[in-house]
């Protein structure tokens, strides 16, 4: 009876043990759960290593509350079931955090795990349902399209009477033409072309051709990176000479690279670009340490981890509950916590709101040719 008893007693004792071992380590492990390969290797590549430099710095300052950061990196292949399986690993791992995907399709499928571990989850996906699912866990780093997709639709209404649409067919893609729709109804601008293409699709020929056949004054294009340079080149070889426009994704540094000169021109909104003030320091860090021009996802990875450590220096312990209950409707500014670049507010969804630009490719680079406030202020 004793014998049994005490083995109860130290069952119970490992259990309890084992329920606080991420409270208690020695060390704070974090999961970079990022696309290396396929489809999203540019936007994984550039916020892992985001990820990575942050890290540097803050373990090169002292860690956070005495404590170095771990991290793990794995490769989900830009697939969301690798993404999931990965997530999974994550959690039995018992990190702290989780950094990634960055594509929407596998966050939206990879954080249900993150959310039954109760651990943050930091994402650089933007589709809108992201955060329309109720998960307490999950934040982002870069604009939704609720926020980013209200900014580039004021400024399509002051260029053009009529849009031609051209957007990938995937959970992003789709996210964002039905933002854009919505947006256009009762507005001064008429879709007039509404243009479906795959992901990964090499040939724009027909879609451009489309745009141009409908006479739209204007063309909104929503692909991933290497599209967006097909897409790009494509315009440039039909002689589209009419305002080429787009969110993040149309004027990134890789887009610029593999479009050539028919980058040339292209306007984007973009709620992160090392072209500006404020991230111009991180711009210089960040090619010194790799040797290349980040684009928007190195900074989303970079501010993601800096927002961490204000959330669990915020509560003062490493408990992960709260400190996901510490990153709803917060402002964390850059003066307090510099590594954030820029004042940054989360509301209770897991949305941020913040400046952001309109930036125009000049000469093979981005320009910022006007800085929007946040929509939290007029």
């Amino acid at each position: 009876m004793q014998k049994r008893f005490a083995l109860k007693v130290i069952a119970a004792i490992a259990m309890m043990a084992g329920a606080g071992a991420s409270f208690s380590q020695d060390v704070i492990k974090i999961a970079n759960i990022v696309e290396l390969s396929g489809g999203g290797t540019t936007a994984g590549t550039n916020f892992k290593n985001g990820v990575e430099l942050a890290v540097k710095e803050i373990n090169a300052a002292g860690g956070i509350l005495g404590k170095k950061i771990v991290t793990t990196t794995n490769d989900t292949q830009s697939n969301p079931g690798v993404a999931k399986g990965l997530t999974q690993k994550a959690v039995d791992d018992d990190v702290f955090a989780i950094f990634g995907p960055v594509f929407s399709g596998s966050i939206m499928v990879s954080m249900a795990e993150s959310r039954r571990a109760q651990i943050p989850n930091f994402t650089g996906g933007e589709a809108a349902s992201i955060t329309q699912q109720g998960n307490p866990y999950v934040f982002r780093t870069s604009f939704g399209q609720s926020t980013s997709f209200p900014k580039v639709a004021r400024y399509i209404n002051g260029k053009a009477k009529t849009l031609a649409v051209i957007y990938v067919n995937n959970d992003f893609g789709k996210g964002g033409r039905d933002a854009m729709l919505k947006l256009m109804e009762g507005s001064p601008t008429k879709v007039v072309a509404d243009i479906s293409s795959e992901p990964g699709q090499i040939d724009f020929s027909a879609a451009v051709l489309k745009a141009k056949q409908s006479n739209a004054d204007a063309a909104f294009i929503y692909t991933n990176e290497e599209e967006s340079a097909r897409a790009l080149r494509e315009f440039r070889k039909q002689g589209w000479n009419k305002p080429l426009i787009g969110e993040t994704t149309l004027t990134g540094q890789k887009v610029i690279e593999l479009a050539g000169d028919a980058a040339n021109g292209a306007v984007a909104h973009v709620g992160l670009t090392v072209d500006a003030p404020a991230t111009k320091a991180f711009g210089a860090k960040f090619q010194k340490e790799y040797n290349y021009v980040s684009d928007h996802n190195g900074i989303k990875g970079y501010t993601g981890v800096y927002v961490l450590k204000a959330a669990i220096e915020k509560v003062g312990k490493l408990d992960r509950v709260a400190v996901a209950n510490a990153l709803k409707n917060v402002t964390f500014t850059a003066k307090q916590h510099p590594g954030v670049l820029m004042d940054v507010t989360f509301d209770d969804k897991g949305d941020i709101d913040r400046e952001s630009f309109m930036v125009e490719v000049k000469n093979g680079k981005q320009e910022v040719v006007a800085i929007l406030p946040p929509l939290g202020k007029k």
